[in-house]
């Protein structure tokens, strides 16, 4: 097949054009595994072996949390947790567990400014959230207060759904929801602190409510602990009318599959 087969032959001749300079970039920059740093064939790869470190979350799971079965119980199944204790969402999907090459891979992205990774990791999440994104009216990432943003430079949630939305052509609606309570880090927090600790931490933007009201809203963040933040974030846009929240984390912390 020729490249006016499969592509414009704008976009060939450009093609063509930049090999040479990435042929160069990869000379005094080469390849490297995101993770570990060893050498790989391509530039946001990973090597064999922190890949085969990775443990996506796939079917069968809780329709609700997504938390993974061990066995398939059939179509439609939600977990105990869900039906105990529902949340404020209409559901949570996950790329991936947090633990091995994923931690590494969130820790370089949110502390070491390794900003470079977020299209990787917003790709695995388009694939993870079943569909959501690809129905949603706009994305929306869980927000930094001012004064975390002015230490951090970036919100590591805003640059994933950034890149989602580039990918799949939906709205980012990165200034709708705001932070407006200084909270503390819930790194270290329990269940009932970190619940606690962004109670009111939530408000949509002066003017912004049509961003929400009616509309299906995918909920971006990077990582699924307790869920106290996200189900904090939850209720506010389900006080703005959200028809449907779907809540889209790069990774989740879990024990093991029940």
């Amino acid at each position: 097949m020729g490249p006016t087969d499969s592509e414009s032959p704008s976009k060939s001749l450009r093609t063509q054009f930049l090999r040479p300079f990435s042929a160069l970039a990869d000379f005094f920059y080469p390849p490297a595994c995101s993770v570990c740093g060893i050498s790989t064939g391509g530039h946001r790869g990973l090597c064999a072996k922190c890949w085969s470190g990775i443990r996506f979350i796939e079917r069968p799971y809780c329709e609700v949390l997504g938390i993974p079965f061990s066995h398939d119980l059939g179509a439609g199944i939600v977990s105990a947790e869900a039906i105990a204790n529902p949340p404020p969402f209409d559901r949570l999907r996950s790329a991936a567990t947090h633990d091995h090459a994923v931690r590494d891979l969130v820790h370089g992205l949110k502390y070491r400014d390794r900003t470079d990774l977020a299209p990787m990791m917003a790709a695995w999440m388009l694939r993870a959230s079943d569909g959501a994104v690809e129905s949603c009216d706009g994305l929306i990432p869980v927000p930094l207060h001012r004064t975390r943003i002015l230490a951090r430079k970036f919100n590591q949630a805003a640059e994933l759904a950034r890149h989602m939305a580039k990918l799949s052509g939906k709205p980012l609606l990165a200034t709708t929801l705001l932070r407006v309570k200084r909270t503390s880090q819930q790194v270290g927090l329990g269940a009932k602190a970190r619940e606690d600790n962004v109670r009111g931490a939530f408000a949509i933007a002066k003017d912004r409510e049509n961003d929400i009201f009616g509309k299906r809203i995918v909920l971006v963040d990077d990582v699924y602990t307790t869920g106290a933040t996200v189900a904090a974030a939850s209720r506010t846009l389900r006080k703005a009318g959200a028809a449907e929240i779907t809540v889209l984390t790069f990774a989740r912390a879990l024990s093991e599959p029940i």
